[in-house]
């Protein structure tokens, strides 16, 4: 390998973290993209329409953009600083411009259009066919039959909705970070648990207030996930709820990080790039590459779901109102009513259980769990990657003959001031396999899997919620799917070119595992004295496992049904703002009608600076066949250790290791036997009546 200056552009293997910085990103953006241009126009001028005439070299362009660009954008995800944000913000208009070139290349489209309808195509794989199906709906969708001032109207698009994405991402971090409420007596902290206060405690010595102690205080509250859930669920002061409260919904809402003009420009932009594409609307655009074959069929699986959630909600409302002797319940009195409740009725807080749930044992349950059912062996190679923060872990997948198969990062803890919140999974590199110097080689698949969970306090482990033990085991479901493929051609392995609306199913599938009774043994055991979880938990928390569960369903549907509203029917030259048309969907989604200043949707990253644009239903979708793949093993039965271990093998073998090499329906009904069905969904909900 050739020594290259500018570690961005070495091109290969994993990220040398430790020497990137800001100032290496335009310097080598600009030169690749130079490169990259010439060898794209070479190409274009001398392919021949073939697998290793055109889409062997194509991919190497693509997976040396996909390598610079892909550390650029998770550094801009975990370690978001303004010098970052300066040089992301220099040369992405020339990146999606050389994006544009590549996805709307008439020549190369020409080249696939011929090898679907070459000789050599009927001696495809499944995988290749895939690939080149795909390469040419992308390319129709990305506009390659435009031409003149459409084209230019099009390309112009793009580059400003790219722009607008990125604006709203930095708004809604910046006014996350801009709030603070700092409690200084003992009335102000009424009611918190002894982790919160660690941790606000802990915010404020990182604030300036050296001497901040979880007994003296100060305390900083803060908008971040581990902050906000519990302080509006712990604390006894209504007052102070409500300011927390009223803070968080009106995030970048007004002044200075205000995403309002940003909503209504992506929307009227997206309305714009469908027309001239030929859609109707913007969401036939998105439906174009996924499962679900057009808006009405997704609403008929949502109003299935709807109908039977809505009417649980409303008596969840009902009995909560009767438990807290209220009548006009307020918005920010819900989560600390419902905890109130949800301790009377089951018996535990859910602070009991953070001592049973240090991240190094529910690791320890994971990776056991990962063993049990895919027969991989995962250990520490913690030094054998360069990081970028000194908390994140690296580890090495192996399969049963103890071959390495793949790593992945894992990066758990929240830090608000250059991190974005939420959870996600993303690939570093892509399993694949190669010709070098007339070898082939195997790349290996490698993950980062990105948590926002309670870091380690004092001299405490990072003691983590159940729910946190849920996002963990989430995201590392998108991790195994990434992991475990066996596709060698990268457009086709681990998560590429599954449809959207089916790359939730592992990771919805893996929060099933939680609640099983040896898993959850596995792992759940005293930080300080090694203690597995007391029976009686495990009961109750099997108990409570759907308490609300109308109002979490119910809340998913809200956003979904309220994303294609806005992608499909809304008028952005019309009477209603988006606001107002959230404000109409709330009627029958919502039990409780959001306030009037509420700004959601100026915080929702998800549909209007992530991949969901009329796309948030594919949790639901995905849910209804994750819960479905996971009555597969209780139909064997979860005690059984050798039936257990044979599913787990074949929904490797099919969901995890097909990647996007079939359509996610014949992969599922490859593991499956059938086609799926919302039954069991509803009946792990509680909302199906056995």
């Amino acid at each position: 390998m050739t020594t290259v200056s500018n570690p961005l552009l070495i091109g290969e293997g994993l990220p040398p973290f430790n020497d990137i910085k800001s100032d290496h990103i335009v310097p080598a953006i600009e030169q690749l993209l130079t490169e990259l241009d010439a060898e794209l126009s070479h190409l274009e001028a001398h392919f021949q329409p073939t697998w290793k005439g055109l889409v062997v070299p194509l991919n190497h362009i693509e997976e040396r953009l996909r390598w610079s660009w892909g550390i650029i954008g998770h550094l801009m995800g975990v370690k978001n600083s303004p010098e970052l944000r300066t040089a992301y913000e220099t040369v992405q208009p020339q990146l999606v411009q050389f994006a544009n070139k590549l996805s709307q290349s008439k020549a190369l489209y020409e080249g696939f259009t011929k090898i679907r309808y070459s000789q050599e195509w009927d001696s495809f794989e499944s995988a290749q066919k895939r690939i080149i199906e795909s390469a040419i709906k992308d390319a129709e969708l990305s506009g390659v039959a435009l031409e003149g001032e459409k084209k230019e109207r099009f390309n112009q698009i793009q580059l400003e909705l790219a722009e607008l994405s990125t604006k709203f991402s930095n708004n809604v971090l910046d006014s996350t970070k801009a709030f603070q409420l700092r409690l200084t007596t003992p009335e102000e902290i009424d009611g918190l648990p002894a982790s919160l206060l660690s941790l606000s405690a802990q915010t404020a010595r990182s604030e300036g207030d050296e001497d901040a102690t979880p007994e003296n205080g100060p305390w900083v509250i803060t908008l971040d996930y581990p902050s906000y859930v519990p302080f509006l669920k712990f604390s006894n002061r209504e007052d102070l709820r409500e300011k927390v409260y009223r803070a968080f919904i009106s995030r970048a809402g007004s002044g200075e990080f205000d995403n309002n003009p940003l909503i209504t420009k992506i929307l009227t932009l997206k309305r714009e790039v469908a027309h001239i594409l030929g859609y109707s609307n913007y969401a036939q655009v998105s439906l174009a590459k996924k499962m679900a074959d057009s808006v009405e069929s997704v609403e008929k699986l949502l109003e299935e779901l709807r109908v039977v959630s809505y009417s649980a909600a409303q008596q969840e409302l009902k009995e909560l109102k009767e438990f807290a002797k209220i009548d006009n319940l307020n918005p920010w009195d819900v989560s600390y009513w419902a905890e109130k409740q949800r301790e009377t009725k089951f018996n535990f807080t859910e602070e009991e259980l953070r001592p049973y749930f240090s991240l190094n044992q529910v690791l320890e349950g994971l990776f056991g769990l990962a063993k049990r059912i895919f027969g991989i062996i995962i250990t520490p190679a913690d030094g054998n990657a360069p990081v970028w923060h000194e908390d994140v872990r690296y580890f090495q997948v192996a399969n049963e003959n103890n071959e390495v198969i793949a790593h992945f990062y894992l990066d758990a803890y929240s830090r608000p001031s250059e991190k974005r919140g939420g959870a996600w999974m993303d690939d570093c590199l892509g399993r694949a396999k190669f010709e070098q110097n007339g070898k082939i080689i195997t790349r290996l698949p490698v993950a980062y899997l990105t948590c926002n969970q309670t870091p380690p306090i004092d001299d405490k482990p990072s003691l983590m919620t159940f729910g946190e033990v849920e996002t963990l085991f989430h995201e590392f479901g998108h991790g195994l799917q990434h992991m475990l493929t066996v596709i060698d051609y990268s457009g086709a392995s681990g998560i590429n070119n599954v449809e959207w609306d089916a790359v939730e199913l592992p990771s919805q599938f893996m929060e099933n595992w939680c609640l099983e009774k040896n898993t959850l043994f596995g792992m759940a055991k005293h930080y300080e004295t090694g203690e597995t979880l007391p029976y009686h938990y495990y009961e109750k928390l099997l108990a409570s496992k759907n308490y609300m569960s109308g109002s979490a369903m119910l809340r998913q549907l809200h956003f979904s049904f309220l994303d294609l509203e806005l992608h499909s029917r809304y008028q952005p030259d019309g009477k209603e703002t988006p606001h107002q048309v959230r404000d109409r969907i709330a009627q029958t989604t919502t039990v409780m009608i959001p306030l009037s200043e509420d700004q959601f949707l100026c915080g929702f990253g998800h549909i209007f600076a992530g991949g969901y644009s009329a796309g948030y239903y594919s949790y639901k979708w995905a849910e209804v066949l994750s819960a479905d793949a996971f009555s597969a093993f209780e139909e064997v039965g979860l005690e059984d250790e050798n039936s257990i271990a044979k599913v787990g093998r074949r929904f490797r073998d099919t969901v995890l290791a097909l990647g996007g090499s079939l359509s996610p329906m014949e992969v599922f009904k490859q593991f499956r036997g059938r086609q799926p069905n919302t039954q069991p969904l509803l009946r792990h909900s509680g909302l199906l009546m056995v």
